[in-house]
């Protein structure tokens, strides 16, 4: 059942009119999501720190006497178009304080200026990065991201995996992006409910990031990837979202592919609901569940 308090944000929401259904203009979408934000800020005594990882700009979240023998790599949603660290600093340092983990927040470079695959360049550079110059070993590592930084955090995986790597200890994905090419069902039975995003969007958005590419390319839509030998996930998702059937879809799959996975369905929660941290109760139950399976694979 839907919290009161959820139902309020999300009275808000609708009459904010975060949908859009005509040209997407990035600039527009950039400093829309920017302005969304508003309401959220880092917990407090967070630490954020500035810095270049292989001439990525990123910022290292963290938290006194938090272990510095553990990271969470956090690669932030958009339509790999929009969001950074400002977007998405709240989320990273929440996942961060109920994981007892540094969160390397990552400004991976957007399209359509950046095109696939520069993103997923980025966020593998960024691991060998974790490993390499803060000494910590994968087995000490988790990947997190929302929306599309979801998809990519899969894409990660299997990225990883294919160049035969040694994986992290897992992955979290909150409502990920898996099929570039839009075809899940939920793309049309959710459209009238899901209040952040359209199946309009949606194929805009995978034109700039892939330009002429197929829209199933494994290492952008990671539906279509071999997803055998990857490490344990978890994907939390709402039932209330177009996207709904990225997450199942991939998670069957992935289940059936021998790989470890936590399937987090949420009834009538919207489109990367975590991002409302302790405002609502659902939002802070979804952050809870999140630390204790970093905690878990990280084997703390």
């Amino acid at each position: 059942m839907v919290s009161l308090r959820a139902k309020f944000f999300m009275g808000i929401m609708k009459r904010m009119s975060m949908k859009n259904e005509g040209k997407m203009v990035v600039e527009k979408k950039r400093a829309k999501l920017a302005e969304d934000v508003f309401l959220f800020h880092v917990p407090i005594r967070t630490k954020v720190e500035k810095l270049e990882v292989n001439g990525i700009s990123a910022e290292w979240i963290s938290r006194k006497n938090q272990p510095n023998d553990r990271a969470i790599i956090y690669l932030h949603g958009g339509y790999y178009v929009s969001g950074s660290p400002r977007t998405h600093r709240s989320i990273a340092a929440r996942i961060g304080k109920v994981s007892n983990s540094p969160v390397l927040l990552l400004d991976y470079h957007l399209a359509p200026e950046s095109k696939f695959p520069a993103a997923l360049e980025d966020s593998v550079s960024a691991y060998s990065w974790i490993l390499k110059y803060k000494g910590i070993l994968p087995d000490k590592v988790v990947i997190v991201g929302d929306s599309a930084g979801g998809g990519l955090t899969l894409a990660t995986l299997i990225k990883i995996r294919s160049d035969n790597e040694i994986l992290p200890a897992g992955g979290v994905c909150l409502s990920p992006w898996t099929d570039l090419a839009v075809t899940g069902k939920s793309v049309k039975t959710n459209a009238k409910i899901d209040l952040l995003i359209t199946e309009n969007e949606a194929h805009q958005a995978a034109e700039y990031y892939l330009g002429d590419l197929d829209r199933t390319n494994p290492l952008a839509s990671p539906l279509y990837a071999k997803l055998d030998g990857l490490p344990p996930l978890l994907i939390q998702v709402g039932t209330a979202e177009v996207l709904l059937d990225d997450s199942t879809r991939f998670a069957k799959k992935a289940q059936e592919s021998g790989v470890q996975v936590e399937l987090d369905l949420w009834e009538g929660m919207f489109h990367v609901f975590q991002m409302f941290g302790y405002l609502m109760p659902e939002s802070k139950k979804a952050l809870v569940k999140i630390g204790n399976f970093i905690r878990k694979v990280m084997k703390e």
